[in-house]
Formats: C-alpha cells, sequence, structure tokens
C-alpha cells in the first residue's frame, strides 16, 4: 500500500534522473554552453539506484520513470531497467527520452523491461528543431518514435513543450498527425525551473496555457472529445478527435495546477531526492548510501521526504526553484 503524505495524497511514483549529460541544449531546458556536469563520483551508481528503488517499492511506490538530462547517454542503461524491472512491488518502468538514440536502442531497451517511453518533441520543422535544440536532427528524432512503436513501446506519447512566439504556431499540425497515426501528443505549459531556464526566454509572456492551445486546435480540426486515462496516470486529461487514431493531452502545470493530486517523488542523478519539482528542498540519499545505509534506513528518509511535500508549487506568488536547470532535475 502507497505512503500517504500529510495531504492525503499516497506516493506511487518516482522519476530518476540518471544522468545530467545531454546530448541537445534546448533553448528551454539549459543555456547554449550547457550547465557544468557533475563529477562523476558524485553521480549515483545503478546498484545505489536499484537500492532507492527497493527502498521506495517496500514503501508502495509501483512506477518508475527514467530520465536525464538524456537517459540514453549513460552506458549501460539496459542493464539498469532489467534490474529495476523485476523488484518486488515495482509494475513498471517507463522512460522519457529525446528519442535522438532510442532507433538503435528500442529493442534492447523492450527486451530489458522497459515497458513505455515518452519523446520530447518540440517541433515538426527540422530547421526549428535544430534551432529549439541547437544542435539536433529532427530525423533522429523521428527515426526514435517509429523505432519505439515497432518495439511494442506503446503508447508512444509525444511531450510538447508550446512556447509563444517559438513553436505556437504548430500546435495545430501536432493535433493532426493524431488523425492518421497513432501519435499520443500532450501539449505541456512551459514551467519555469532554474535560473538558466528562466532566462531562456520571459516566462511570463513565453506561457501559452492549454485553453489557448485547445481553442487553436478546435478552430481548425473540430471539436475535441474526452476520452479515458491512458496508461501512466499521470497528471494529462486528454481528448480526441472524431475518428482519430491518436490523442490529445493537456499538461497544465500552470493554469490549473495538479499539485492536490500529486503522486511523486524525484531523484537527482547526484542523488538528492526532491518531494516537488518546483522547489528547491532536497533529501539526501547520496551520503547515506555511500556510508553503507540499509534499505531500512533509505526507507527513512524517503518517507521523510513524502511527509514534507508541500501542498502546492508558489509560481503565481513569483517562487520558482533556481538551484537547479530543468536538465539536472529530469522534468
Amino acid at each position: 500500500m502507497s505512503h500517504i503524505d500529510l495531504h492525503g495524497r499516497p506516493i506511487n511514483y518516482l522519476r530518476i534522473s540518471v544522468t545530467d549529460r545531454c546530448n541537445l541544449r534546448c533553448i528551454y531546458c539549459m543555456p547554449e554552453q550547457g550547465v557544468p556536469w557533475r563529477p562523476h563520483e558524485q553521480i549515483l551508481r545503478y546498484e545505489e539506484i536499484h537500492t532507492v528503488v527497493r527502498a521506495a517499492a517496500e514503501l508502495g511506490v509501483q512506477k518508475v520513470r527514467l530520465t536525464g538530462g538524456e537517459p540514453l547517454v549513460r552506458l549501460g542503461i539496459a542493464d539498469l531497467i532489467r534490474t529495476l524491472a523485476v523488484v518486488p512491488g515495482i509494475d513498471e518502468v517507463t522512460m522519457t527520452t529525446n528519442g535522438i538514440l532510442l532507433s538503435s536502442l528500442a529493442g534492447e531497451l523492450a527486451a530489458a523491461g522497459l515497458r513505455r517511453v515518452n519523446v520530447s518533441l518540440d517541433t515538426l520543422r527540422p530547421e526549428r528543431f535544430r534551432a529549439i535544440t541547437r544542435c539536433g536532427n529532427i530525423g533522429d528524432a523521428l527515426a526514435g518514435i517509429a523505432a519505439a512503436h515497432a518495439a511494442g513501446l506503446e503508447p508512444v506519447k509525444i511531450n510538447v513543450v508550446v512556447m509563444r512566439g517559438i513553436n505556437d504556431d504548430e500546435v495545430v499540425d501536432f493535433a493532426r498527425r493524431t488523425l492518421h497515426e497513432p501519435w499520443h501528443v500532450r501539449f505541456i505549459e512551459w514551467m519555469p525551473v532554474g535560473e538558466d531556464g528562466e532566462r531562456s526566454m520571459d516566462w511570463g509572456q513565453g506561457v501559452v496555457t492549454a485553453a489557448e492551445v485547445r481553442r487553436q486546435i478546435e478552430a481548425v480540426l473540430g471539436p475535441l472529445t474526452a476520452v479515458g486515462s491512458m496508461p501512466g496516470n499521470g497528471p494529462a486529461r486528454y481528448f480526441k478527435l472524431d475518428s482519430s487514431l491518436g490523442t490529445i493531452g493537456f499538461i497544465t502545470p500552470i493554469s490549473e495546477h495538479f499539485c492536490f493530486h500529486c503522486n511523486r517523488l524525484r531523484l537527482t542523478a547526484d542523488g538528492q531526492l526532491r518531494p516537488c519539482l518546483l522547489a528547491d528542498q532536497e533529501i539526501d540519499l547520496r551520503t547515506a548510501l555511500r556510508r553503507g545505509a540499509d534499505v531500512a534506513e533509505i526507507k527513512a528518509l524517503i518517507v521523510q521526504a513524502i511527509e514534507s511535500k508541500p501542498l502546492q508549487h508558489h509560481l503565481a506568488d513569483a517562487e520558482h526553484p533556481e538551484r537547479r536547470a530543468m536538465s539536472q532535475i529530469g522534468g
């Protein structure tokens, strides 16, 4: 049974950043020169991550999502998946990736026990893709999506961070892809995380709300009809266009925050457990792990994190996390 936080929310989901490194430099995630990488010795080893997941599972965590940076740049990631997928109590291991390396790894990841992938893709235009990512090739990402489908990592969800004046003119194009292909597109309101992320644009003017996106889509493609939840039990609300093969989801951390239903904790690559994405509070697991803490001791620290989860974020009060860029947390 999941451990309950002080606000009555069962905590059953752990997001794990396996690396702070990334092969892209997306404009809303990190500066062009990147961020200083954590020294190798500060990054959790796979056996340490396994210990944390065992402890979390004993507290009722059932779902694990691997993130980065970009998780596929870390060597041996399939080996980690293979060990986590068989931890008693863990129902599924999933991943969020930019897809650049996915085409050559999807089959191996699925065989290791990965259940699904979310692929970050903020544009369908090659030149704009390179501008947003600063160095990427959209063909690699699209090949990764195709490989994920072929490997059975379904449903493949496409995460689109909508930014005013940058890619908000493409929301109809993304929605149209769901008509004839099994694309499950999720439009995400942009969030300010870290000083570097905040400087990438004027945050207040950059946010495009889900309501605006929906109006754009319906004006061109017709009404959206609500559908049931998708596998993953995340914060998105899902809709469909008439007779579409895919779905359209909206994730609204700004305009309609979902904090009251938050079921997750986040483990950074350097072993800090964050009760809330949008707050700087962290609980140090790495130090305990490196001095030989057993599962029981790690469980006690996880309980401490659960019981310190805030009721909600305070972006509306101009309070946002500054200690880490989004790339260092994993979203």
